[in-house]
């Protein structure tokens, strides 16, 4: 809590960055950074809703990393240590394949079920008007259990946990629209509306498709300036003798050879050569710039036309490059005074629907004890 939070450090503090695959709203925001600075040694704790990661500062202790997915798991939140690589490759492909498949059973029996409904609103009355209920219940009570899953899991997820977000909204009205469309077609009914509750699941998932795809093809800026850094360099030992090492065994003062086509793998100052360097990948300068000995070269930056030596000056952590890919990360990570207003809304927006659904229940039921239609209208307020 605020008083292990306040409390001096034990250990070196450390960023973790874990996956969070399952969110989607602005109340999984809040819901995740609270559950995790809630946790002893934890500073903070901020959420990426776009790139479904949390990036958590806290003590590097033995297990914090699990401690940490534990907590998540317990409050409903299902979280994984960060794979970059296997995110883009696995997760958000088998996803997006998922979500369309939902989307062309929901589209598909939607149609079906819009052309019964249209008998039924031209006239069909008594054992006709019955049998197009019966026939949509079995359109749609199938596709909404398998096109709506989405929505039912989270919901499910978040009321384990004991709290709300957006899907057990949504997922009320979805089964209470269906529910209520099949006990009035059990009583032969005039009217049911199996329509709304398909074309509900089928719009709310094309938006969930959007958001997915939205995510899938905005890259990350700080993880393409990660791909610009070189893994390996050419080192220049005693006697001239080069040898290739990682750049992680680099140290300052070292001189590596930079061959024509090849990027800087260091901050660092010419030692040796002439030629030029494409800085556009790091400064957005289209034209070529010519170095010298005395010249800076940063790390990234790729070389053009002649070999030259470069003298390192700042590696890893201390280059411009992962400056630049820093201050990037903490700006896809800063929110905006419109997502803090969107999380205060969504605290509220879940209780607030059921409140006036209730209310829709009783003011329609208790005056004359109809509450038959009571449920009718009740459902028409959560849809």
């Amino acid at each position: 809590g605020p008083a292990a939070r306040a409390a001096p450090p034990t250990a070196e503090l450390r960023r973790f960055d874990l996956s969070l695959p399952r969110i989607h709203c602005a109340a999984c925001i809040s819901g995740v950074e609270a559950t995790l600075e809630a946790e002893p040694g934890v500073a903070a704790a901020r959420v990426n809703l776009g790139l479904r990661r949390v990036a958590v500062t806290a003590e590097d202790t033995p297990g914090a990393e699990a401690r940490l997915i534990a907590a998540l798991g317990r409050r409903g939140y299902e979280a994984q240590p960060l794979d970059p690589a296997a995110l883009a490759a696995t997760r958000i492909d088998a996803e997006g394949r998922d979500l369309l498949a939902r989307i062309g059973v929901a589209g598909f029996a939607s149609m079906n079920v819009m052309l019964l409904s249209i008998a039924v609103w031209a006239g069909a009355t008594d054992t006709t008007r019955d049998l197009m209920h019966w026939i949509a219940a079995a359109i749609t009570l199938p596709a909404v259990a398998f096109s709506a899953w989405p929505f039912f899991r989270n919901a499910l997820a978040a009321l384990r946990a004991g709290r709300m977000d957006m899907d057990v909204p949504i997922s009320t009205a979805i089964v209470m629209a269906a529910a209520v469309s099949l006990w009035e077609t059990m009583l032969s009914g005039p009217q049911a509306f199996f329509e709304a509750a398909i074309m509900l699941t089928f719009f709310l998932l094309v938006g969930r498709y959007l958001a997915h795809r939205t995510r899938a093809a905005a890259r990350s800026a700080a993880a393409e300036l990660a791909a610009l850094e070189v893994r390996m360099a050419d080192r220049v030992g005693a006697g001239g003798a080069v040898e290739r090492v990682p750049v992680d065994a680099l140290r300052p003062g070292d001189v590596v050879a930079l061959a024509p086509g090849g990027r800087a793998p260091v901050d660092g100052t010419v030692t040796w050569g002439r030629s030029e360097i494409d800085p556009s990948l790091l400064t957005g300068e289209t034209m070529p710039e010519p170095v010298a000995p005395g010249s800076r070269v940063r790390a990234g930056m790729a070389n053009l036309s002649g070999p030259i030596e470069v003298r390192a000056d700042a590696l890893g952590e201390d280059t411009l490059l992962r400056e630049i890919a820093r201050l990037v990360e903490t700006a896809e990570r800063s929110r905006t005074r419109y997502a803090t207003l969107a999380e205060r809304a969504a605290r509220v927006y879940a209780p607030m629907v059921y409140l006036l659904a209730l209310a829709a229940f009783l003011w329609w039921g208790l005056p004359a004890g109809d509450w038959r239609t009571a449920a009718n209208v009740a459902a028409a307020v959560l849809i």
